[in-house]
């Protein structure tokens, strides 16, 4: 089965830090470009992260920048997404999503989208 399936989320602390990963299986996440969004309850969904297939380059939304990291390990066919210094307004629906080209992923274009799962920051 050809699926992508994300883990690491839950409850933290603002101020604290999760680290979420994104495991392929069915197929090779080497060709893709993959992204982290989120959408929190009532707002609309939002790029996080984008990191390359071909270089590893990485693209951060300004929410992210300073705070998270994008990160790949071809090798074990997985992403992950490294959340440091979570603020309240973090909360939200987590997925990641792959994609042949970036810029499919800006377009919310997906080859392939995990199901999601829950990050909450409390006070």
């Amino acid at each position: 089965q050809l699926q992508l399936v994300e883990s690491g989320g839950g409850l933290v602390q603002a101020g604290g830090s999760l680290r979420l990963s994104c495991a392929a299986s069915g197929f090779t996440l080497d060709y893709y470009d993959i992204g982290w969004f989120r959408q929190a309850p009532g707002k609309e969904r939002e790029g996080v992260l984008c990191i390359s297939k071909s270089d590893g380059s990485t693209y951060y939304a300004d929410s992210a920048k300073g705070r998270f990291t994008i990160s790949r390990d071809n090798a074990k066919n997985t992403v992950y997404l490294q959340m440091n210094a979570l603020k309240l307004e973090d909360t939200a629906v987590y997925y990641c999503a792959a994609a042949l080209h970036r810029w499919r992923l800006i377009r919310y274009e997906y080859d392939y989208r995990g199901q999601g799962i829950q990050v909450t920051v409390s006070s």
